[in-house]
């Protein structure tokens, strides 16, 4: 059973690698001390202060996404919309502890209003978790994997008019053009029944006449009618079986012996 997003991140694994990513993050924006932080204290006091504010954040924010995108992904709702919605949400209460935290460290900065606390941590939060949404949960979502490799398709398939489908039955000579048999009908097409054939490729099936090239799966009944062979095949059309190669349609299975 192939997995979802959140298994895919929901692992020992995954989360080493975002708290890690956010420690990283921390202590480089304790070094910067980004928003007048610089000024607060030494660089020791600063990063940890940075580095726990972003583990906190990591592992709230991880838990949220988790919990929120399968469901969002199965909605088909936009990355661009529900993201944005959740760190809205999310960033006030990660700021009242965060802002409580700095305060207890650094008095003075309680002039700072909750409105530009918020601001500030809201910009933060939306530049981290939507590289997030991008770089991890994007890669988890089974509707941004790359294709899965599929057999090569016959050349021939690619003639047929979308009306017609891909289900090919039969080919059938009529002067200097072949018609194209498939469940949904058919068309002609201007080239020999050689060339036709050629672009089969490894699509099964066999020439049973001169004028004739039969899908193996097509064939439902075999009609005798004398010492004449005809191909019943599952549109109803009937296509003749030469006397050259009766012997070739036994040795295949095609027809009884």
């Amino acid at each position: 059973m192939a997995s979802t997003p959140a298994q895919d991140l929901n692992t020992p694994r995954a989360w080493a690698i975002d708290l890690a990513v956010c420690a990283a993050s921390g202590a480089v924006m304790g070094l910067i001390g980004p928003f007048g932080s610089y000024f607060n204290d030494v660089i020791p006091v600063r990063v940890a202060y940075w580095t726990g504010s972003f583990l906190l954040s990591g592992i709230s924010f991880g838990l949220l996404l988790r919990w929120l995108a399968p469901g969002m992904i199965r909605a088909r709702i936009p990355y661009w919309i529900w993201i944005p919605a959740v760190v809205a949400v999310a960033t006030a209460p990660l700021c009242a502890i965060v802002r409580a935290a700095a305060i207890a460290l650094w008095p003075a900065i309680a002039r700072i209003s909750w409105a530009e606390w918020y601001a500030q941590s809201l910009l933060i939060g939306l530049v981290y978790v939507s590289a997030y949404a991008l770089l991890r949960l994007r890669v988890a979502d089974p509707a941004h994997a790359p294709p899965s490799a599929t057999p090569t398709e016959p050349a021939f398939l690619r003639r047929l008019p979308p009306r017609l489908g891909r289900d090919l039955l039969c080919l059938q000579m009529e002067d200097h053009y072949v018609r194209m048999h498939t469940t949904q009908g058919s068309d002609l097409v201007l080239l020999s029944l050689n060339q036709a054939m050629a672009e089969l490729g490894g699509l099964e099936g066999m020439q049973v006449h001169r004028s004739w090239w039969v899908a193996r799966r097509a064939v439902v009944r075999v009609i005798e009618d004398g010492r004449n062979l005809r191909l019943e095949l599952t549109n109803g059309v009937q296509a003749p079986v030469s006397r050259a190669s009766v012997a070739k349609l036994r040795t295949a299975g095609w027809i009884p012996r």
